[in-house]
């Protein structure tokens, strides 16, 4: 039938009557009408109620309009409470906005002009153009009622419009936001009241006004919202990340959350806070753990009669953020864990395990295997006050140590000496009282590696009395360059971080000198950069930048002249901006310092910052293919790993970039890259990365191969890993007959067992929060010597590797009673999980164990108490945690 009336219509002979029939709009009511077959007889009614209320709008009676804008309204507000599919009244008015929005444009200012504005701004959720923000519009032009009631996708939709209304209004003439803010005001208390405190973060750091969030915060939601603030911290260019972290800050202030408010006050380097936060709180026991995680830090603190008024409490908590009770706390953790028997080389070495060939090797006595063996013996044995070369055994007569030290040729004797210092750390008065026998010995080297030792000793260890400085000042201007070097290198290790005066003035002295050697100004540098480390003191800069300059062409070729710019770096560590001035005057340098002036300096200043665009600028500068002669893409590679070591995301990319210029980069590239590795995962085995070095280390460029080797010692460091362990003992065998590839598998062995396993090398502690500055300082100053090993770690200034020592903290959680006396409790250790932003209270940790205190935490590791009878006074369970009996706890019987 249907083709009948078409062939009707194409002869054109039928009846007037017939014609009506075939319009072409009977294709359109048809497709309506198979459309209304589709709906329910409920859906059509709606549909047909709608389509009455539109016509009754435009009505000019007041009391019909009325009538269909409330029931509009009413229809409206009672679907959207559900928002799992589109609406039907939302999908039936559709045909009918622009009719409303023409009528709306006729009408006369009224309450039910307010009314319709209302109704538009909900339409335009689904109806409005892409960057129209007619929902806003309206909403402003509206009735102002509550927000709320329309649902939660068209408060989202808002907040998203508020934002780019904001940032229009901004960039464009328009400088009032007052009705704007009114409306995000509002947005603000409906999602604080829905628990989407995220989304209140989101929309009021884009309308730059993240303060309001304070007086919004209670019990229920300060503690998931501020989570959310420092992680979204990280991800935030300065200074927007600095002022999302005191929003926190104040936060955690009103809610007396001190141990948090502290680890921001930290983070943000603010001295000021933090002294505020010991004023604030009353709780001695509180102080006493923000002493602890102060003293973990690094952080050079003196606390006065207002931090704690009483003469006994002050000096307690001074002794704690002294790290007076490091030594102490190591060794218990180290009884407990029964490894205080010392280990010899030979036992890490286990040659046992080996072919004929390596074992044979292993038994030369040869000068530089036993250089290797006392820094093995120094990692392995480090602070637990005994050894099997060293220290002398009580019932032995004669100094066995004397023999030990006599094995080793000239600069050798003194990193022996030193490494005394290194296996008596943290445990000054012992320390000294045995270093003492070397002073009075007639080798200068000897001398110098005992001055070394005592710095050792006190490093992150702070004394009312400096005996530090005491013994070592009165060597610094010696005529003897090993025994200056080692006094001078001693004070920098000793008085990292803290910024003293005295020294200052003695290290510029030297600096100034300009008969000085070239290797005496070179430490000197890096000792002035590590006491003043991130202080960007604009003094220290100018001496070092003078010494920079007095330099003739001839010495800017040797390798120890690349600690000057580092020691210039090192006064701006994570400081960003701070540093454009210094960068300004080291354009003037000489060309051929230049460039690794300009590298060494940016990537200090953004160490840590995570900031993707100076990684983009130093990727940019390895791209390039250069001649042989340019040194300054090793800094560069290092920088990469030093800025993007900052949170997990970036480090994976990091990873990703550095294979990336494996591949591509030229060969002094090459040579950086797995330093870089080394640096990104330190303490921290990944497998792909530790594959990747596995195979530099078998590299046909023997430069290539060390850096590979060394980096494999630094992730595996204090691990005790088994798999890096079997690769060095296979690359010890592999490389039996090249000396100087032996001597970094060695010392790699010795990294991997740093401590006996009980010690780490990562900066970052506090649940990877805080980076403690003079940690990676000790680790940048390692790299950088490490990328002219020849010259440097394998010619006479080995003992550039002690400056790890700086870096070495025992990875531990040890919990105290009241008394700071050592407490067992159970605790579960499981890898971490990310929380930020989840609903509810998930669980931290996955895959966990039970074990009781002291423990071992590794890489990417969290605990938590498994006992509700104590409360840990602080929130990330690492270090020394001290312990409270929980009042409301009751024993089930």
């Amino acid at each position: 039938m249907a083709s009948d009336r078409n062939s009707a219509s194409g002869t054109g002979t039928g009846t007037a009557g017939e014609e009506k029939t075939v319009k072409v709009p009977s294709k359109d009511s048809r497709r309506k009408h198979e459309k209304n077959e589709d709906l329910s007889d409920e859906e059509l009614a709606l549909k047909q109620q709608l389509d009455l209320y539109v016509e009754m709008v435009q009505d000019p009676d007041p009391g019909l309009q009325k009538v269909a804008l409330e029931s509009m309204r009413q229809e409206i507000q009672t679907s959207t409470s559900s928002m799992t599919s589109v609406p039907k009244p939302l999908k039936f008015l559709r045909p009918h906005y622009e009719t409303l929005k023409s009528y709306y444009a006729t009408m006369l200012d009224s309450d039910l002009k307010k009314h319709l504005a209302d109704i538009l701004s909900v339409l335009a959720l689904t109806m409005s153009a892409e960057g129209e923000r007619e929902s806003l519009k309206y909403r402003l032009l509206g009735s102002e009622g509550d927000i709320g009631s329309w649902g939660h996708e068209y408060v989202r939709n808002l907040a998203g419009e508020c934002a780019e209304e904001y940032a229009k209004r901004q960039s464009g003439e328009e400088t009032s936001i007052l009705d704007l803010m009114e409306v995000v005001i509002d947005i603000v208390v409906f999602h604080i009241k829905h628990n989407a405190e995220t989304e209140v973060v989101d929309l009021l750091m884009e309308v730059e006004y993240i303060d309001l969030l304070i007086d919004h915060m209670d019990n229920t939601n300060f503690k998931r919202t501020c989570l959310y603030l420092t992680s979204a911290s990280r991800y935030l260019p300065d200074p927007d990340n600095v002022l999302i972290l005191d929003v926190a800050y104040m936060i955690y202030l009103k809610f007396e959350e001190y141990p948090n408010a502290l680890q921001i006050a930290l983070f943000i380097d603010n001295i000021q806070e933090v002294s505020q936060i010991f004023i604030d709180c009353d709780d001695m026991l509180q102080k006493k753990q923000f002493s602890y995680i102060v003293a973990r830090h690094g952080m050079h603190f003196e606390l006065d009669d207002e931090m704690a008024s009483e003469d006994d409490d002050r000096f307690a908590l001074q002794d704690i953020v002294n790290n007076a009770k490091l030594s102490e706390g190591y060794l218990t953790l180290a009884r407990e864990i029964e490894v205080m028997e010392p280990k010899s080389p030979e036992d890490i070495y286990k040659a046992h395990l080996l072919d004929g060939r390596a074992s044979a090797g292993a038994s030369v006595d040869s000068a530089r295997q036993n250089l290797a063996a006392t820094f093995v013996n120094a990692f392995v044995n480090a602070g637990f006050g005994r050894d099997k070369l060293m220290t002398v055994p009580s019932d032995s007569s004669s100094g066995s140590s004397g023999n030990w030290l006599f094995k080793n040729k000239d600069d050798g004797k003194a990193s022996a000496a030193a490494s005394l210092g290194m296996i008596l750390l943290w445990d000054v008065d012992s320390g000294l009282a045995q270093i003492d026998k070397y002073f009075h010995s007639n080798d200068n080297h000897v001398i110098a590696g005992a001055l070394l030792g005592v710095g050792i000793v006190n490093c992150g260890i702070k004394n009312d009395f400096d005996p530090a400085l005491a013994l070592l000042g009165n060597y610094t201007d010696k005529e003897d360059s090993s025994i200056r070097i080692g006094a001078i290198m001693g004070l920098g290790i000793a008085y990292a971080g803290s910024q003293n005066e005295q020294l200052y003035d003695k290290l510029s002295r030297i600096l100034n000198d300009a008969k000085a050697p070239l290797d005496v100004i070179a430490f000197t540098a890096i000792s002035l950069g590590l006491i003043c480390v991130g202080s960007c003191d604009h003094d220290a800069a100018q001496a070092i930048i003078f010494a920079l300059m007095d330099r003739n062409a001839a010495e800017l070729q040797e390798p120890l002249f690349r600690f000057l710019p580092l020691g210039l770096g090192l006064l701006y560590l994570g400081k960003q901006e701070s540093v454009e001035a210094t960068t300004e005057i080291s354009k003037t340098f000489n060309e051929k310092i230049r460039k690794y002036c300009d590298m060494t300096l940016l990537s200090c200043a953004f160490a840590g910052t995570g900031d993707v665009l100076v990684v983009q600028k130093l990727l940019g500068h390895c791209a390039q293919h250069l001649l042989r002669g340019e040194a300054h893409q090793g800094p560069a590679v290092l920088g990469i790993a030093m800025v993007a070591m900052a949170e997990e995301l970036g480090l994976e990319m990091g990873i990703r970039s550095l294979e990336h210029l494996l591949q591509y980069g030229e060969q002094n590239i090459r040579r950086a890259v797995p330093l870089a590795l080394g640096l990104l995962c330190i303490s921290n085995p990944k497998v792909n990365v530790m594959d990747t070095l596995s195979r530099l280390s078998h590299d046909a460029d023997s430069e290539v191969a060390m850096a590979a080797v060394i980096s494999l010692g630094l992730i595996g460091a204090g691990t005790n890993n088994a798999r890096i362990a079997g690769m060095l003992r296979n690359l010890s065998s592999y490389y039996y007959e090249d000396a100087s590839l032996l001597f970094c598998v060695r010392i790699s062995q010795g990294l991997v067992h740093l401590g006996k396993g009980l010690l780490t090398l990562n900066p970052y502690h506090s649940d990877r929060f805080l980076l403690s500055p003079t940690a990676l300082a000790g680790l940048i100053t390692m790299l950088h010597a490490c990328l002219n090993m020849k010259a440097i770690i394998l010619g006479k200034y080995h003992f550039v590797l002690y400056f790890l020592v700086l870096a070495m903290q025992p990875r531990m959680l040890m919990t105290v009673d009241e008394n700071l006396k050592p407490l067992s409790v159970p605790v579960r250790v499981g890898q971490a999980v990310d929380v930020v932003g989840q609903a509810g209270r998930p669980k931290t940790i996955t895959g966990f164990q039970t074990h009781s205190t002291p423990v071992l935490l590794a890489a990417g590791e969290r605990a938590e108490l498994a006992t509700e009878k104590y409360i840990p006074l602080s929130p990330f369970l690492e270090g020394f945690i001290v312990l409270t009996e929980n009042p409301e706890y009751r024993e089930d019987h």
